[in-house]
């Protein structure tokens, strides 16, 4: 069966305001001055936690300072996880889309590098964890995106067909994951990279979610 494979954040949702909010609270519970700015540091949110970190404790002076960050990295977690969906918003036209390809019988499922645990609690806060039988995340398997296992177990473990499937996401990662893994790639216009995604050179570019239907019927079509 045909399979579409999506990322989360910067794909289905915008969550970098209340990424960038759990590590500023991390670094002002730990003493330190909020280093991020919530609009600056959008992109890097959605590089993951220690990334933001990373990031933080080098505008501050300090360097990248490993044990630090795994200190901090906990606490992190705890806040995103308490206000996970605070100002995270589905884009325009994503349930709508989810409808019409439940209706055309796609398989859909999500592999992101958020824990899993975080991944599916904030599926069940927007509203759309009916549509995701199958959820990895980075603590899913012993490997993660890049690796194209990651992927390749999305499909699998929704029934899918590898030769049938889509990856639908939104940065470098996703475009190398989907490549590993022979896999057709979309990127979205509108997620952290803009329409700097074109230079990844994905088989398409999503610029709304209303497109989304027929542009997979037209990569991958009903036999």
């Amino acid at each position: 069966m045909r399979t579409a494979v999506f990322d989360l954040d910067g794909t289905l949702a915008d969550t970098s305001g209340d990424l960038i909010a759990a590590a500023n609270g991390a670094f002002v519970a730990a003493g330190f001055a909020a280093p991020l700015d919530p609009v600056t540091h959008a992109p890097v949110a959605f590089a993951g936690g220690r990334a933001m970190l990373r990031t933080g404790f080098g505008l501050l002076g300090m360097g990248e300072p490993a044990e630090q960050i795994s200190e901090l990295y906990p606490s992190l977690l705890d806040i995103y996880r308490r206000d996970i969906d605070r100002n995270t918003r589905l884009y325009p036209g994503v349930v709508e889309c989810l409808d019409i390809l439940t209706d055309r019988g796609w398989l859909m499922a999500v592999c992101t590098n958020k824990p899993v645990g975080l991944a599916d609690l904030l599926l069940q806060r927007l509203g759309v964890s009916r549509y995701f039988p199958v959820v990895l995340g980075a603590d899913s398997l012993a490997v993660r995106k890049p690796d194209p296992e990651h992927l390749i177990q999305a499909v699998v473990r929704s029934g899918g067909d590898r030769m049938r499937s889509v990856l639908i996401g939104d940065t470098v990662t996703d475009r190398e994951t989907a490549t590993r893994s022979g896999i057709p790639c979309v990127l979205v216009g509108f997620g952290p990279e803009g329409s700097g995604v074109a230079a990844l050179q994905p088989e398409a570019i999503l610029e709304k979610y209303s497109d989304l239907p027929d542009l997979l019927e037209q990569m991958v079509p009903q036999p």
